[in-house]
């Protein structure tokens, strides 16, 4: 099983969000991510699945981590729920992890059967939407633990402001292949 968290931050602040809203847009920055995550299993929080446009990504199996028992996913022959994050401490193939904030802190600090192998670790350093109303949300302790148990086995990928790094856990087996077409889809 691999495990691959994959964000994009705010320079400085490590913010993702302004309420369950990404607040900057670019291009190149979704692109990367659909290259990435393409024919992959997604684990995403509920309100980062709200957040897809019709509460879905083309070409992508979603897994909804919910609280919530009788939520309903929009397409249930592609998209589960999962109540428990235990799940994922032997749940067989690769996930990635594409938030929101209570996702990462929850596989981040959850113990190692849970922490991911891989971080994709994308840095915008613009400007925040101002005109964006809502509470900050931001992945600073994922971001401490990513400087304590990772470590860089990249170069720096900039593009249109957002600069991507690509980290793995010290100590943890890495299958190549995943790392591999992450490596390549950055390229791109």
């Amino acid at each position: 099983m691999t495990k691959v968290a994959i964000w994009c931050r705010h320079q400085g602040d490590n913010i993702i969000g302004i309420g369950p809203q990404i607040p900057w847009r670019i291009s190149s920055d979704f692109k990367r991510f659909r290259r990435i995550t393409e024919n992959r299993t997604l684990v995403a929080g509920q309100t980062t699945y709200e957040s897809f446009p019709g509460r879905t990504l083309p070409n992508r199996r979603i897994m909804v981590l919910t609280f919530d028992t009788a939520y309903e996913v929009s397409d249930p022959q592609n998209h589960q729920v999962v109540t428990d994050i235990r799940y994922f401490k032997e749940a067989e193939g690769e996930f990635y992890l594409s938030g929101g904030a209570s996702v990462y802190k929850a596989f981040l600090t959850g113990g190692s059967k849970l922490m991911p192998e891989i971080i994709v670790d994308s840095m915008y350093c613009g400007s925040l939407n101002p005109e964006l109303k809502g509470q900050p949300v931001d992945i600073t302790p994922c971001i401490d633990v990513m400087n304590k148990e990772y470590r860089q086995v990249s170069k720096d990928y900039e593009l249109d402001n957002v600069v991507t790094t690509v980290h793995i856990r010290k100590g943890a087996f890495v299958d190549q292949a995943v790392l591999k077409h992450i490596i390549e889809s950055i390229e791109k």
